[in-house]
């Protein structure tokens, strides 16, 4: 399975400084991961509500497999905060890492975009750095041509 390895320096605090190992997941934990996150219609089956941010956040915490050093203050609880959570910029980073490794294909994110209400389907492509949280649902050409490799929930 692929890994990919990250250092952090103090820009987001020293709590978080270190090396950070991401490894690849496996399908079926991915898939685990969606459905627990994800209601459907008892009826239709079809997409009711998700939560993408705890997705992304269980999938980053997932594919997390070391830390040094050990004693970070990342957990999965920090991760999914509202009020003390992660620096922005330190999420949006894990999950960059994490979608690079656990890439879904465009075929699966254009049926999850389907099943979305508007809202949703605007955050799920700002956490997929599809839209610029400041743009409003467009996206870049850039944002496209990285679409295969940075897919992922």
């Amino acid at each position: 399975m692929r890994t990919e390895t990250i250092e952090i320096d103090d820009r987001f605090g020293a709590e978080y400084k270190g090396k950070y190992v991401f490894q690849e997941i496996t399908w079926a934990k991915r898939s685990r991961i969606i459905q627990k996150h994800t209601k459907y219609h008892l009826i239709t089956g079809q997409v009711v509500s998700s939560d993408l941010v705890a997705i992304q956040a269980e999938t980053i915490w997932a594919s997390l497999r070391g830390r040094k050093p050990p004693e970070s203050l990342l957990t999965l609880e920090k991760l999914l905060d509202e009020e003390n959570g992660v620096p922005v910029e330190l999420g949006e980073l894990f999950a960059k890492v994490s979608n690079r490794l656990n890439g879904m294909s465009q075929e699966n994110v254009r049926f999850l975009l389907e099943q979305l209400d508007e809202e949703s389907r605007t955050q799920l492509l700002q956490s997929l750095d599809y839209v610029k949280n400041s743009a409003g649902p467009q996206t870049s050409s850039q944002s496209s041509q990285h679409a295969q490799s940075t897919s992922s929930l």
